[in-house]
């Protein structure tokens, strides 16, 4: 067999590996699963020369495959410029004695990276070789190219479905807090986000409201400092940030992130509030990642918003106007489902003495600010789970769940002697005090009634002063 014959054989068993190769390749579409399938056939075609995959998207973690990242602002300008040109480039080592190979890994599309091969001799590659190389890289960047797209519309459906999901668990009537909480968790796991923060704007864009949800982070003082800077460009600039690498000099003795993802809540074509995600990583987040936050927030901005609407409204029902302590109905409310749940509770009934004198000397707007003082005073000397309350007219009403007789007379005490001090124009309060526990049948209309009696006793016996009545009257 003359020399030709042995090359003509040599080419076509060449051809042959190229199509079981090419066939290889196109059978999968995983990305990954098919760089570690090209390096493993590399590795077999030229046991001899060495290789690498110079990738110009590469967002995966390849363990020891030789995959390098292709910087553009690389010394490598032969890879760069075949990557840029699509053209096979050839590199000599200054002493000539090996040769590097780039072919471009050219889809249909785009081209993914370079495909370099450095000769274990500078004439190991033959003009026929250089071909199979350069077919080689063509099959194997139609293969990425199929590998991606295949990917990316595999994800595009994933986030349209974790969208429609979303939006659907948003519009189901949630309350604010459960809406919030819902938005943070799906982007915590949807995205790998270390931290999570939803700002509400109020007066006018002068200060930011955290809402719930936000991870505790944002309500730390550390935390001021992104959450300022990020509110003033959103204000001035009112579009998404995409921020890959953050510096703020100010920060000290506390974790940087550099990672940083803003995006404003816009209904109506307002700027309501917005929204930050944050990696301490630099480039942690794709720009996939920054659209499927955006199309996110733009899909929930409706939601939070009715959220919004629907709790201010719950509380105007249950609220007095004036005062902003709660209704009577709320207050009557909260006591039965209180007596039928807790072991204990303490009433107290409040009334305003010689109001009418008031609003006759002052005038009904003095008697709304006294009203006004009066409840102030009164949330300002409670409990989170009290609750205060516009009984009627001058008359107030508290509720302490779970406090006993005595503690809940040590309340009232103090507010008759704290709105005696402190209002003006100088009033006085009465109050009468009733309790209940689980021990003893009751009812809350035997309840109030107690308490009712105790404060006409009150009223009747000097005002100014408390009355207790349990099994029967104390004046305190």
């Amino acid at each position: 067999m003359d020399i030709l014959e042995c090359d003509l054989q040599w080419q076509i068993k060449r051809y042959k590996q190229l199509i079981e190769i090419t066939e290889t390749l196109h059978s999968s579409l995983d990305v990954e699963n098919l760089l570690g399938e090209l390096c493993v056939i590399l590795k077999e075609l030229y046991p001899d020369s060495s290789f690498s995959l110079l990738l110009s998207q590469d967002t995966y973690s390849h363990n020891e495959l030789p995959i390098i990242e292709l910087e553009y602002d690389s010394e490598n300008i032969a890879a760069i410029k075949a990557y840029g040109s699509g053209e096979l480039q050839f590199e000599y080592s200054a002493t000539g004695d090996h040769a590097i190979i780039y072919a471009p890994l050219k889809g249909k599309q785009v081209t993914y990276g370079v495909l370099q091969v450095v000769s274990a001799a500078a004439d190991e590659f033959d003009e026929f070789e250089v071909e199979f190389i350069c077919l080689l890289a063509s099959a194997a960047g139609c293969s990425l190219e199929n590998a991606y797209l295949y990917q990316q519309s595999r994800q595009e459906i994933a986030n349209l479905q974790f969208i429609n999901e979303t939006s659907h668990c948003l519009n189901s009537n949630l309350r604010l807090v459960d809406t919030m909480s819902y938005m943070s968790e799906k982007i915590i796991s949807s995205i790998d986000a270390q931290e999570v923060g939803f700002f509400l704007f109020t007066n006018e864009h002068a200060k930011v409201k955290i809402l719930p949800g936000s991870t505790p982070y944002f309500y730390t003082p550390q935390a001021k400092f992104y959450i300022d800077y990020l509110k003033g460009k959103i204000e001035r600039e009112k579009n998404p940030l995409f921020i890959g690498d953050f510096n703020l000099q100010n920060i000290k003795n506390t974790p940087r992130f550099h990672s940083i993802l803003a995006v404003p809540m816009i209904h109506s074509e307002k700027l309501k509030g917005f929204s930050i995600v944050m990696h301490q990583k630099p480039y942690f987040f794709s720009f996939d990642t920054f659209k499927l936050l955006q199309s996110l927030i733009h899909h929930s901005s409706l939601a939070l918003t009715n959220s919004m609407l629907r709790e201010e409204l719950e509380h105007m029902i249950i609220t007095d106007h004036l005062t902003k302590l709660y209704s009577r109905k709320f207050l009557d409310e909260r006591i039965q489902g209180s007596m039928k749940e807790s072991g204990e509770g303490t009433f107290i009934l409040l009334d305003i003495d010689n109001f009418k004198e008031i609003n006759d000397t002052y005038g009904h707007q003095v008697g709304d600010q006294v009203l006004v003082q009066v409840a102030k005073l009164i949330k300002n000397n409670i409990r989170g789970e009290d609750i205060g309350a516009r009984w009627g007219g001058e008359e107030l009403a508290l509720y302490l769940p779970g406090v006993r007789l005595d503690k809940g007379a040590a309340v009232a005490e103090r507010l008759v002697k704290k709105i005696a001090e402190s209002s003006v124009p100088h009033i006085t309060v009465s109050c009468g005090v009733s309790y209940w526990n689980k021990e003893q049948d009751d009812a809350y209309s035997y309840l109030f009634k107690r308490a009712d009696e105790a404060l006409y006793i009150a009223k009747g016996t000097g005002k100014n002063k408390v009355v207790i009545q349990k099994q029967s009257i104390r004046v305190c």
